[in-house]
């Protein structure tokens, strides 16, 4: 892991991921760059997001993320997992033991990553900003707490 790998950070990306599917049916991030300091995911989507939209997402994580909700890993077969969660972003060389990572009933998905034990821990979500090119919608975040705030 690199040096400025944060699981609270990782976490953070797997609740964001989530809220983007509920509230956007959008998917989860194509691409991600995750670091202790600020990190960004980028979604196929069809235009920037609004102020009001904005608030909306980081309102409903930093509500996961005081729900207090327990983060847990369970392995499953291949064949298990593929019946009930897509595997299609699994490289080809993952293997027939595939983690799980469940955050309360919230989320679930396959990730190799370090995570924290409870959402509690994670700290206060704000999103820094968003942008949309091309089709790629951008949004960039940190926890306030990793900068002194």
């Amino acid at each position: 892991m690199s040096k400025s790998y944060d699981p609270r950070m990782h976490s953070a990306e797997h609740i964001l991921n989530q809220t983007m599917v509920r509230l956007f049916n959008s998917g989860r991030s194509f691409s991600a760059h995750i670091e202790k300091k600020k990190s960004k995911c980028d979604y196929h989507f069809s235009r920037n997001l609004t102020a009001d939209e904005l608030a909306v997402i980081e309102n409903k994580v930093n509500e996961i993320i005081l729900a207090d909700m327990k983060v847990s890993e369970e392995f499953y077969t291949r064949e298990e997992a593929q019946n009930f969660i897509s595997l299609e972003k699994l490289p080809g060389d993952a293997g027939d033991k595939i983690r799980i990572i469940k955050i309360g009933d919230y989320d679930t998905c396959p990730c190799r990553g370090e995570h924290i034990k409870s959402t509690a821990e994670i700290g206060g979500f704000k999103i820094i900003s968003s942008d949309f090119n091309e089709g790629v919608l951008r949004v960039r975040f940190k926890l306030a707490d990793n900068d002194g705030e």
